[in-house]
C-alpha cells in the first residue's frame, strides 16, 4: 500500500521541490498552495500525511491542522516553520502534529522523518489487526470444566486477573496453559491492550533475543532495518512467555532486568527502552530441578512466580470429559457442516477410562476424527480410533453384575493409586480401607503394585 502525501506551501519552489524528492523515494504526492485548497483536496482524496507550512494566506497551517484533525483523526501532520516560529511549531505538536521541520528544509532529513513516520504507521496498523484477531479469545469462553480442580483454577484467575502481578502457569502439554493466560488478560485492566504469546522453545537461540527485545539496523547479519521487539509491541498489555524453561541462560539475565527495571536494550542498541507489560509465564517442566542443575536462574523464578497456577491433567479431571466431548462435537460438526449432536454412552465410558497422555488436545483430536467418520446424529465406538478402544478399560457392557462391580472396583482403585503416585498408604486412606485390604484387592484384581513406567526407568 503506497503512502499518499499532501504538500501545502504558498511558495511554489518549495512545494514543487518536495514533490520531486518524495516521489523519487516512491511516495505518492499532491500539492496545495494554501490551507483552503488543502481542505478541498483532503475532502476529495485519502491522504496519509500532510506536510504543511505555517504562514500561508487565507487559511494558515495552524487553522488547517485544527480543522483537518477534527475531520480526519487518522491523518498525520508535519509542520514546517522558520526559526522565529519555533514556539508556534511546539504549539502545533500540542494540538496533534506528529513532527516539525525548520526551514530551510534538508531533503535527507525530511525523507528520513517521513520514512520513520510511515514505519510507525505500518506497525500501528499491524498491532490493531493483531488485536482484532485475538480479541475473540477472551474471558473464560474456551475454558471447559466444572470439576473441583477446575473450579479452583477459575477462582485463582478471578483473584489474580485484576492485579498487575506476574503469574507462572504450570501444567503438562495439553492442559490449556495459554487459555488460562488469555482468561487472566481479558479479565484484567489491560484487556483493551495487546495479549502477545511467544513460545520460548520454538524459536532458535540466535533469534529469540531479537524477537523479545528488538534490534537496531545493522546489529547482525540480516538486520536490514530496525525492529521493535514484543516487549515494546505489547507495551501496556500482557506478554505470555510459554515454555519459559527453554529460555537460554544469557537471556534470562536480560529478562530479569526488563522485569525489575521496566526497561531493556535492543540488540545493537545503546539507549534503554522503557516498557510496561504484565508477564505471564508457563512451562511443563520442573523449574526447581532446572534451578538445581544450573539451567534456570533462581532470582528469575521468584520474579515470575508471584502467583502460581497449577493446571490439572485431563486424567485428574475426568468428570469434565462429557462436557469437553460435547464442546468439541459442536465445534467440529459446525465446521464440517454435519448434524452430529452427541456421543453414545459407550463412547463416553471408553473416553472416561482412557489414559490421556496428550491431555485435552488429544481428546479434541479424537473427537475431530470421529466427526469426520460419523454419518449419524451420535458418535458410536465404531468412529473411535483402534488405539482408543484397545487401550480402554471399558470394552462394552459386562455379562453379569458381578463382572460390572469388579470392573468398576478395579478402575477406581487403579485411578486412586495413580493419583497418589503408587503410595499405597495414602491411597488406602483415600479409599477408606485398611492397607492390608488394599493389597488384597490389588492382588485379586491383578493391579500392579508399582507403576510400569518406573520399572522402565
Amino acid at each position: 500500500m503506497s503512502t499518499n502525501i499532501l504538500i501545502v506551501d504558498d511558495e511554489k519552489a518549495i512545494r514543487d521541490s518536495l514533490k520531486i524528492v518524495l516521489e523519487e523515494e516512491g511516495f505518492k504526492t499532491d500539492i496545495a498552495s494554501d490551507g483552503e485548497e488543502a481542505l478541498q483536496k483532503l475532502s476529495e482524496n485519502d491522504f496519509d500525511l500532510v506536510i504543511s507550512d505555517i504562514k500561508m494566506p487565507k487559511i494558515d497551517g495552524m487553522q488547517l491542522l485544527d480543522e483537518a484533525s477534527k475531520k480526519y483523526p487518522q491523518l498525520f501532520f508535519i509542520i514546517m516553520t522558520a526559526y522565529a516560529e519555533v514556539k508556534t511549531a511546539i504549539d502545533a505538536l500540542h494540538k496533534g502534529a506528529y513532527d516539525y521541520l525548520i526551514k530551510p528544509v534538508e531533503f535527507d532529513d525530511i525523507i528520513a522523518r517521513v520514512k520513520r513516520l510511515m514505519d510507525y504507521r505500518k506497525l500501528e496498523l499491524e498491532v490493531k489487526s493483531l488485536r482484532g484477531r485475538i480479541s475473540s479469545d477472551s474471558g473464560f469462553t474456551n475454558l471447559i470444566g466444572k470439576s473441583n480442580s477446575m473450579k479452583q483454577v477459575y477462582n485463582l484467575i478471578t483473584q489474580v486477573a485484576p492485579t498487575n502481578s506476574n503469574v507462572l502457569i504450570l501444567g503438562k502439554s495439553g492442559t490449556g496453559k495459554e487459555l488460562v493466560a488469555k482468561a487472566i488478560h481479558y479479565n484484567s485492566k489491560r484487556k483493551d491492550k495487546m495479549f502477545l504469546p511467544i513460545n520460548c522453545g520454538a524459536i532458535s537461540e540466535n533469534l529469540i533475543e531479537s524477537e523479545l527485545f528488538g534490534h537496531k539496523k545493522g546489529s547482525f547479519t540480516g538486520a536490514q532495518e530496525d525492529k521493535m521487539g514484543l516487549f515494546k509491541v505489547a507495551d501496556g498489555g500482557t506478554l505470555f512467555l510459554d515454555e519459559i524453561g527453554d529460555l537460554p541462560l544469557n537471556l534470562q539475565v536480560k529478562l530479569l532486568r526488563a522485569i525489575e527495571d521496566k526497561e531493556f536494550f535492543q540488540v545493537g542498541g545503546t539507549k534503554p527502552v522503557s516498557t510496561d507489560v504484565r508477564l505471564i509465564a508457563a512451562t511443563h517442566q520442573n523449574l526447581m530441578e532446572k534451578i538445581k542443575s544450573g539451567e534456570f536462574r533462581e532470582d528469575l523464578y521468584y520474579r515470575l512466580n508471584v502467583i502460581e497456577i497449577k493446571l490439572p491433567t485431563l486424567n485428574e479431571r475426568k468428570d469434565d470429559i462429557p462436557l469437553l466431548v460435547n464442546h468439541f462435537i459442536e465445534k467440529y460438526s459446525n465446521e464440517m457442516g454435519k448434524k452430529v449432536i452427541g456421543a453414545e454412552n459407550d463412547v463416553i465410558k471408553i473416553l472416561s477410562s482412557y489414559e490421556w497422555r496428550g491431555g485435552v488436545r488429544e481428546l479434541e483430536n479424537v473427537i475431530e476424527r470421529a466427526i469426520i467418520f460419523c454419518n449419524s446424529e451420535y458418535i458410536t465406538p465404531n468412529e473411535l480410533a483402534e488405539n482408543i478402544k484397545g487401550s480402554s478399560v471399558f470394552h462394552g457392557y459386562p455379562d453379569s453384575l458381578k463382572d460390572a462391580v469388579r470392573n468398576f472396583e478395579k478402575e477406581h482403585i487403579l485411578k486412586t493409586i495413580k493419583k497418589f503416585e503408587y503410595n499405597k498408604e495414602e491411597a488406602s486412606k483415600a479409599l477408606e480401607i485398611g492397607l492390608s485390604s488394599l493389597y488384597r484387592k490389588m492382588d485379586e484384581l491383578e493391579i500392579p503394585t508399582k507403576s510400569l513406567s518406573s520399572d522402565e526407568d
